[in-house]
């Protein structure tokens, strides 16, 4: 606990030098970005890690300025075995409860949902065979230069052998260090109903965005079972 609880105190800090006059509305990797009414937003990526490639494709869709639906579908290909497939088919929903113009804190809070449709049996954890439900809740607050956003989710997963509950708690910290770049950081605790499922990820990404488009890379590392992931994603506004 404590080789992660250091990286997280650095993460968290608000470092006063960031500063950047930007457009939130469209900083799309800002952990606390919401689509506005009748916006589009695609997130094309793929990852490499624990010898699986990875390729997801997401759309959202904006039905209004605080109502967002997203579907999401994800393929792999197992180096290692014979575990190719898709590995899930989502559907959620973000709902934002409070504006940092509703309260004098300025704090934001969203209501996030949705479920797991079943994946291809062969598949490998982290993405299960069968279906799994998710909800929860994510706050934070937004400067111009710095956005801090802690999250917690509930998912219950449902599958004949590896049925099972969990909570994640992911702090994360996201600086616009210009007009172009962004770094941003976070950190994953998962407790689960089965301890062999119990993980603690490290998130690092740097984007770069030009106009409506960003170019994301990302590296993560999981703690518990010492795996490394890099990986790379487009985001496009439309």
């Amino acid at each position: 606990m404590k080789r992660f609880l250091g990286v997280l105190a650095v993460l968290m800090c608000v470092p006063c030098a960031a500063r950047a006059d930007v457009d939130l509305s469209t900083d799309t990797s800002d952990p606390l970005f919401i689509l506005r009414d009748d916006e589009i937003l695609s997130e094309t990526g793929l990852s490499y890690g624990h010898d699986i490639l990875r390729l997801g494709q997401a759309l959202s869709y904006g039905l209004n300025d605080r109502l967002s639906v997203t579907g999401r579908v994800h393929y792999q290909f197992d180096f290692a075995d014979d575990a190719d497939g898709f590995s899930s088919i989502d559907l959620g929903g973000v709902y934002r409860m409070a504006r940092a113009g509703d309260n004098n804190a300025r704090l934001i809070s969203d209501v996030i949902a949705g479920f797991r449709f079943a994946g291809s049996k062969r598949v490998r954890t982290p993405w299960y065979a069968d279906s799994s439900y998710y909800a929860g809740l994510r706050f934070g607050r937004q400067w111009a230069g710095v956005s801090l956003a802690a999250t917690i989710k509930s998912t219950w997963v449902f599958d004949e052998h590896r049925g099972m509950s969990y909570i994640d708690f992911i702090p994360e910290s996201y600086f616009r260090i210009d007009d172009i770049w962004r770094v941003g950081g976070g950190f994953t605790f998962r407790k689960s109903t089965d301890p062999h499922y119990d993980q603690e990820w490290l998130n690092l990404k740097m984007v770069a965005q030009f106009g409506r488009t960003q170019y994301i890379g990302h590296f993560d590392y999981e703690f518990e079972h010492e795996e490394a992931q890099i990986g790379a994603r487009v985001n496009i506004l439309f």
